[in-house]
């Protein structure tokens, strides 16, 4: 029964740790759709965390909640995902399509769009579909590009990133990716192949913040991230997080909350000293069009 579209997996809550977030339910175009609000914060901005590939939004839950008490925040499992309703079709504009649909049905106007991994493209599309709904966007971990493809090479990086994130990411990713099923899989990836994620991130006309693990192999190198950055003249801020692999958003939550508000606040990017660690904070590029640093550090 829980195959028919719409219909939500479970309404029962999961045996799991309590989020310090709100957990709801709502229905968009059909489709029972499960997600996270924090309290709103007094004149605070809306910002809305969206889930990587066969993922819920369970995982960035770490990061979610260390900004709850700076900005209203909402952290969806989008339709076909986690806990919500199936979806009758899975594409990265249908993606898109249905966050700005759930931000209709929050009665939200406009937001920061904070995406890992498949949130990226998604967040990319709901930019030029919706441009006058996204008032900055982060990027963390893109992916769906050349790099990720073929699949079986994808399915390589993907080994390769478990053995680099922290275990306690298995007891969140695999129930996740075992709801989430071999056939939608296989569509997603091919989605995500054929979407131009590159072309669309440098077509961003808002101040976009991009963090990439050092670690990561489902990215490209560091270096060869700046040398395609750097060939337009892009709104895009460009951060390493030394240390890090693809699930910057569970591993590292501390350090990309701090990096987040930095790049809110146009401050400059340094390490959180609230979260020491051997991880290290490096901004490799500021795009022409991005905003200066408000009070930039001294030489």
């Amino acid at each position: 029964m829980n195959d028919v579209p719409g219909r939500p997996r479970s309404e029962r809550p999961p045996r799991r740790r309590p989020s310090a977030l709100a957990e709801r339910w709502t229905t968009i175009d059909g489709v029972k759709v499960f997600y996270r609000e924090s309290p709103e914060p007094p004149d605070a901005k809306t910002m809305i965390h969206l889930h990587g590939f066969g993922l819920s939004g369970r995982y960035l839950l770490p990061t979610a909640e260390r900004l709850q008490d700076d900005f209203h925040t909402f952290v969806p499992d989008l339709p076909g995902f986690g806990r919500s309703g199936k979806a009758s079709a899975l594409g990265v504009p249908d993606l898109a399509h249905a966050a700005a649909r759930f931000l209709d049905d929050r009665q939200v106007t406009s937001a920061t769009l904070v995406g890992n991994s498949m949130g990226c493209p998604v967040i990319c599309e709901f930019a030029s579909a919706y441009p006058e709904r996204i008032e900055r966007a982060v990027l963390v971990s893109p992916a769906g590009g050349l790099h990720n493809q073929p699949l079986k090479r994808a399915v390589r990086q993907l080994a390769h990133d478990g053995l680099r994130e922290p275990a306690r990411m298995l007891s969140v990713a695999v129930p996740d990716y075992l709801r989430f099923g071999v056939p939608s899989t296989f569509r997603m990836f091919r989605a995500l192949t054929q979407y131009p994620s590159l072309e669309r991130l440098l077509e961003l006309h808002v101040p976009t913040l991009v963090v990439i693990g050092d670690l990561d192999p489902l990215m490209p190198s560091p270096e060869r991230v700046h040398e395609v950055a750097a060939q337009t003249d892009s709104h895009v801020l460009l951060v390493v997080l030394e240390g890090a692999a693809h699930a910057i958003n569970f591993s590292h939550p501390g350090e990309l909350a701090n990096i987040i508000r930095l790049f809110m606040a146009d401050e400059p990017i340094v390490d959180d000293p609230n979260s020491p660690g051997t991880a290290r904070v490096t901004e490799i590029h500021r795009g022409v069009h991005h905003p200066p640093p408000k009070n930039p550090e001294p030489r």
